[in-house]
């Protein structure tokens, strides 16, 4: 595997990070600020909850929606393979 060629820095919930990845910076940069935003809406239910665990929650909360969508564009998939069954 290469080097990184992209390196961001980015902040969530106050706290400074670089990232470094292939994707470009504006990409990691959305994914960034999707993660401070999760963090800010757990938090904001939860203001005596610690960093990480509202990291955990938010890692959790975000592999339920995958999850969720991965299903639901299986079936789509199945569907649609069904219909060009003769």
């Amino acid at each position: 595997m290469g080097e990184p060629v992209n390196r961001v820095e980015v902040e969530i919930l106050g706290e400074t990070y670089i990232l470094k990845g292939d994707e470009p910076p504006e990409y990691m940069e959305m994914l960034a600020q999707y993660v401070n935003k999760k963090m800010r809406q757990v938090v904001a239910l939860n203001p005596k909850l610690g960093t990480s665990k509202a990291a955990v929650l938010v890692a959790i909360n975000t592999a339920d929606e995958l999850m969720k969508m991965q299903k639901e564009y299986e079936q789509q998939l199945r569907g649609k393979h069904k219909n060009k069954t003769p």
